[in-house]
């Protein structure tokens, strides 16, 4: 197969564009998939700060990648979790790639401020990759809050949203369908979230990845085991193998006709209403915050084995 753009041997196909790209061309093709998704959908305005979620997974650096590219001002930060044998190396791949890169990258360690996830997991009675998620999410919205940032941007791909589409679809969860998007407004303490990667599928970032030498993390988080997700991403794989271009059609159909329809959903009685947690101060349903009440659970425990 030729490059579609420059007529030499392609080194990537892409059945979904009716393409193939050379190395050089396939990058100029990513970043315009990146570029487009940030001006449609108005992610980044000129001058602002972002700061890039960097779990050291090719998503993430590829995003780094990219945003640096294309001119934007852009800081990473990673999340140390403090989970055995897989943290540290993980911690320490992220930090040689950004700094040979000359990329600016924060660290924040979970276990500094109480929140160690093999602690946490101990501690709580819930599926701990859930738990995880709203910790990582609440650090990287308070560091970007904190720190000045504009935007958080995230390495979610076109395989992250639809697997995420899907779910809440056979859940009809109705408050989650009105606020799914590559775009999610900023508000009080919460900053603006954006996914600039949402338009390039999971195969297309580690093709990037493969093609510009990133070295990033390959293996899977050890309590990862039997999250749904993964079986909603065989399920759409399987169907686009057959029918290249579903997941695109699916999630850009819901972007335009579907989302309209649950504008302004609500989680339920009570729950719209957003407080200052009298802890940290963050946006909270009720008095306290899920992560500081995760943090009370842990050092309660521990207390106890003392």
């Amino acid at each position: 197969m030729k490059c579609k753009r420059c007529g030499e041997l392609a080194a990537v196909k892409l059945p979904s564009h009716h393409a193939g790209f050379c190395p050089d061309c396939f990058e100029v093709f990513f970043k315009r998939q990146a570029e487009t998704a940030i001006r449609r959908h108005g992610m980044i305005k000129p001058g602002e700060k972002v700061l890039v979620a960097v779990s050291g997974g090719k998503d993430s650096l590829a995003l780094m990648r990219v945003l640096t590219d294309l001119g934007h001002d852009v800081d990473g930060l990673h999340v140390h979790l403090g989970i055995p044998d897989s943290s540290d190396p993980v911690c320490e791949r992220t930090e040689a790639y950004c700094q040979e890169n000359g990329f600016r990258l924060h660290v924040l360690r979970t276990a500094e401020v109480g929140l160690a996830i093999p602690e946490v997991k101990d501690a709580v009675h819930r599926p701990i990759c859930a738990v995880c998620g709203k910790i990582k999410r609440h650090y990287f919205n308070r560091f970007a809050y904190e720190n000045g940032y504009t935007a958080l941007a995230t390495g979610h791909n076109l395989d992250d949203e639809v697997a995420r589409l899907f779910a809440n679809t056979l859940r009809w969860d109705a408050a989650y369908l009105s606020s799914q998007g590559p775009t999610l407004p900023g508000e009080g303490r919460f900053v603006r979230k954006i996914k600039p990667l949402y338009r390039l599928t999971e195969f297309e970032t580690a093709a990037y990845c493969f093609l510009k030498g990133i070295n990033h993390w390959k293996a899977a988080c050890p309590y990862s085991g039997g999250a749904s997700f993964t079986g909603h991403k065989k399920l759409f794989a399987d169907l686009e193998d057959r029918s290249p271009g579903q997941k695109t059609a699916f999630y850009e159909a819901f972007l335009a006709q579907g989302r309209p329809h649950f504008k302004g959903a609500s989680r339920g009685e009570g729950q719209d209403t957003l407080y200052a947690c009298a802890q940290c101060g963050f946006p909270s349903s009720g008095e306290v915050c899920g992560v500081c009440r995760v943090r009370e659970l842990v050092a309660k425990r521990k207390g106890e084995a003392d």
